[in-house]
């Protein structure tokens, strides 16, 4: 009812002039990538999308063009989570799924990589727009506050391999499984995946990587405990992976053909029948990267 309430004064209306991830924002055409044979529905914000699922009631993949030059450091009081009044409530998982336990709302499209522009009116909404419960996905809470590593690659890729304006370019989304456990109704995905392209040297580039919470949910004592994930190294508290893209696209079903074709894990160019998980590499800081390439150049 609370949430009823507070979308009352909203309408679809009010996000007209939202005009949602920029395909062109690196100078080369990136769509947004695609979920076939699943109804989803596309949600266009300020400098982010978010293609929520609606068999999930959770976001498929989030997209955010990051522009270096024009980010801003804006604070996030006073400012509340809110359901999305052009999506049915019952379609988007709200905050009955987050009261009362230790299960965080976990930023999709980070709220930090979407406040930029070229006003601060233009930084605000953006700000705000990542507050909507379809960028958010059910995190246990020691999980969504150690992944410093995890939100770290953004920064790190941004300040030294993004050669267009300093921008740089994000899709994020769960990877959602049958070992997944059911909370109230909706499915808590145990691992998630972050796919960053940018510009190298005139030409298009990316890099994939995955982390995971099993062992995190597995403490809390009111969800089910989580499947074991066998596809994937022996699991470790905030443990992230750089992994071929050609993974994530497996694991996900969604059309990644554009980024695998670009993908500068060197492993990612002679994977050929090797098994998903068996050349995923263990980062214990954004410097391990393993790229073809000299991000200093």
């Amino acid at each position: 009812m609370d949430e009823l309430l507070q979308n009352l004064a909203v309408t679809a209306k009010d996000y007209a002039g939202r005009r949602g991830f920029d395909e062109d924002f690196l100078g080369q055409t990136l769509p947004l990538p695609r979920l076939a044979g699943v109804a989803t529905v596309l949600l266009p914000y300020t400098h982010f999308s978010v293609l929520m699922r609606l068999d999930k009631r959770l976001a498929a993949v989030t997209g955010v063009g990051i522009d270096g030059s024009t980010l801003m450091d804006l604070d996030r009081a006073g400012i509340s989570w809110k359901l999305d009044p052009r999506l049915p409530a019952d379609q988007q998982t709200g905050e009955r799924v987050y009261t009362r336990n230790d299960i965080d709302r976990g930023h999709l499209v980070r709220r930090s990589s979407a406040v930029w522009g070229d006003t601060v009116a233009e930084a605000e909404l953006a700000n705000e727009d990542t507050f909507h419960y379809t960028n958010a996905a059910p995190q246990a809470a020691k999980f969504n506050q150690g992944l410093e590593l995890w939100l770290g690659i953004e920064d790190y890729l941004q300040e030294h391999a993004a050669q267009y304006r300093s921008r740089i370019v994000v899709f994020t989304g769960p990877i959602f499984s049958a070992l997944d456990p059911v909370y109230r109704g909706v499915d808590i995905p145990l691992r998630f995946f972050k796919v960053a392209a940018f510009i190298h040297q005139g030409e298009l580039a990316a890099t994939g990587y995955v982390v995971d919470q099993t062992p995190q949910l597995a403490e809390l004592p009111d969800v089910p405990r989580p499947g074991v994930v066998e596809d994937v190294p022996p699991l470790g508290p905030f443990r992230t992976f750089q992994v071929p893209i050609r993974d994530i696209a497996l694991l996900t079903g969604l059309d990644l053909d554009q980024l695998i074709a670009v993908d500068r894990m060197p492993i990612g160019a002679t994977l050929g029948a090797a098994t998903v998980g068996s050349t995923w590499r263990e980062l214990g800081a954004a410097e391990d990267l393993d790229l073809d390439f000299d991000l200093e150049d």
